[in-house]
């Protein structure tokens, strides 16, 4: 696939915590878009474990790691709302063609989004395929019904999830460069957990 020109992906993630599926996310959007966007933010359809602060600090600690110059952390993106986001990403890149990018696991949800309709009229939907989250053809069916244009990302994540991490902290489910912080301030428990 062609990195395309003005073209921007955004990935906003609960990122509660990152995982090594959000750093080969990231990892392999850097191969194919010329910008890629990240953020932590809330979703409404989410209990979340610690505060956005924090989990913004894991994310920007990976994306540190990671360090590459088509990768950007842009917190004020950040809104529980799609459509919101999308309103300040288009303030900030006016030229811009964007692709939001999700995991296979959420696209249902997008029908469902606050405004679909106008959020899919101004950006494409880029779905990485998690492993265990097939996408079915009802789904692209409905995101198309509304107007939205759907890109199948190239890649698949491994089956690595924060939820997972959460049920048992693990350091070997979460990149290398969180553990210290995790550890120094005992964030899911793993400090406790690794005893």
């Amino acid at each position: 696939m062609k990195s395309k020109i003005n073209s921007i992906a955004l990935f906003g993630t609960s990122a509660d915590p990152p995982t090594l599926g959000h750093q080969a996310l990231l990892s392999e959007l850097i191969k194919i878009f010329p910008k890629v966007i990240t953020w932590a933010s809330d979703n409404p359809d989410k209990k979340h474990h610690i505060p956005l602060q924090k989990r913004t600090e894991l994310l920007n600690i990976l994306v540190n790691k990671i360090s590459h110059p088509k990768l950007e952390l842009v917190q004020e993106l950040s809104s529980p709302r799609t459509i919101h986001t999308l309103k300040k990403a288009l303030q900030l890149w006016p030229e811009a063609r964007f692709s939001f990018v999700i995991g296979s696991d959420l696209a249902v949800q997008i029908p469902k989004w606050l405004h679909a309709k106008s959020i899919l009229n101004k950006a494409k939907i880029a779905i990485a395929i998690r492993d265990g989250w097939p996408i079915s053809h009802n789904q692209i069916k409905e995101i198309k019904k509304l107007g939205g244009e759907i890109e199948l990302l190239p890649f698949y994540i491994p089956p690595s999830s924060s939820s997972k991490f959460r049920e048992k902290p693990q350091e070997g489910l979460v990149p290398s460069a969180l553990v210290p912080k995790l550890l120094k301030e005992n964030l899911y428990g793993l400090a406790e957990n690794r005893k």
